[in-house]
């Protein structure tokens, strides 16, 4: 026996048990797997010495992964990190299940019942970068739609992934939720990925949550569906309409409340008729901030400690103090521009003018676009969703934040009385 057929053996093994408890868990009352959700957020806070040491192993073995500054930060658990694991996760719990809802139903003149109902995808691979919270998000928001999933976090979060599997597993253990329904793929060597992702005949769907070469990647070899969550270049557009003092607010806000996540604004857009009053105080409050700007020949004339963009720059999520910025002549210049450069991810207008503001939410094709508000709200939680498993931007079989529901698929139940076709 090889050690590549060992490893094989191991992924087919894992993905068997995966569709086992699929089966199990799409039969599953909502009270038990509510249950479980409420016993996972009670342990989190009490294993919270454990789960510190295992991310204090993940920490200091990060620099020898190359991580920045954001991934880092992204990678860092503390106290106020778990509780709000466990708040999610109660939120979660607090949600409606969509399993068995009625999406529509009709009676057809023959007296045949037809109803479209929600039921779960199955089983989900879960592939995902160095957040550990994203393991309990993850694991939370599938199993409470009625699937199971096989985790698979990366190796600079390893030992922080598997503390916290250790937790949701004796949770599950404690109400009888079914063995399998959460798994964390207990080898980091990337072949793995390869062999889960050829295992169509028993996993449902796999969703990639990371950089753009891992989305490339399980894009390019899996067998089954993919739900893709591409990056995040996220524009910021200030129309001539707009209140100055609200777009400063919302411009700092999109781009530095959090610079290394997918909605962070990467790019900022500028009408040419309030660029000369509005560029400069925008431009310096974001150097307050430590950020390096990046601006067309217009900007950089405006800006003197601003450096010449490239045609890079502006296709580029940057995860850090850096932002691209362009003085746009047009709305139709800057639609033109976010559906050019951007990645259909999170898109902002900063407008009092309603036409402006209908112009854009119809002419930018992302998954979200905001008006008057700051990119970061393109969130799960923000909308209300709970955690969520990833902003996705496909527009197929879901779009945007994925929440419970966007974990679902149906199937059409036919009731009759006898009736035969003719």
């Amino acid at each position: 026996m090889t050690l590549e057929s060992d490893l094989e053996r191991y992924c087919v093994e894992t993905a068997i048990a995966s569709r086992e408890a699929s089966r199990k868990l799409a039969q599953t009352s909502t009270a038990l797997k509510n249950r479980w959700l409420q016993e996972c957020a009670k342990q989190l806070p009490q294993k919270l010495d454990e789960i510190l040491a295992a991310n204090a192993l993940d920490l200091e073995a990060a620099p020898g992964f190359g991580l920045s500054e954001s991934a880092t930060d992204r990678l860092r658990l503390d106290r106020p990190r778990v509780q709000a694991m466990a708040d999610a996760v109660r939120d979660i719990a607090a949600l409606p299940d969509p399993i068995g809802e009625t999406i529509e139903g009709s009676v057809r003149p023959n007296g045949l019942e037809i109803r479209k109902v929600r039921v779960p995808l199955g089983s989900v691979f879960f592939i995902y970068e160095s957040r550990p919270n994203v393991t309990v998000d993850a694991a939370a928001i599938c199993v409470k739609s009625g699937n199971a999933v096989i985790l698979r976090g990366g190796k600079e979060a390893w030992h922080s992934s598997d503390a916290l599997v250790r937790v949701l597993s004796s949770a599950a253990q404690e109400v009888g939720l079914p063995t399998g329904a959460v798994q964390l793929v207990s080898t980091t060597d990337r072949a793995a990925v390869g062999h889960f992702l050829a295992l169509s005949d028993y996993i449902d769907v796999a969703i990639p949550r990371g950089g753009k070469g891992l989305i490339e990647r399980v894009v390019r070899e899996a067998a089954m569906p993919v739900l893709k969550h591409y990056d995040g270049n996220c524009h910021v557009y200030i129309d001539s309409h707009a209140d100055q003092e609200m777009a400063l607010r919302i411009v700092v806000n999109s781009k530095c409340q959090r610079m290394g996540v997918c909605n962070a604004c990467e790019s900022l857009l500028v009408h040419r008729q309030i660029a000369n009053e509005f560029l400069p105080r925008v431009g310096t409050a974001l150097i307050e901030k430590g950020i390096e700007l990046r601006g067309d020949s217009d900007t950089c004339n405006l800006l003197p400690l601003a450096v010449a963009a490239t045609e890079q720059d502006f296709y580029t999520e940057f995860l850090g103090p850096q932002i691209s910025i362009k003085v746009v002549s047009s709305i139709t210049e800057a639609i033109e521009h976010v559906n050019r450069y951007g990645s259909h991810h999170t898109d902002a207008i900063v407008t009092q003018d309603l036409r402006y503001a209908q112009a854009f939410t119809l002419g930018v094709d992302s998954s979200a676009v905001m008006v008057n508000a700051s990119t970061r709200f393109n969130d799960g939680g923000e909308f209300g969703f709970g955690a969520e498993i990833g902003i996705s931007t496909d527009k197929f079989h879901a779009r945007g934040p994925c929440g419970l529901k966007e974990l679902t698929t149906y199937k059409y139940l036919v009731y009759g009385n006898g009736q035969i076709r003719n």
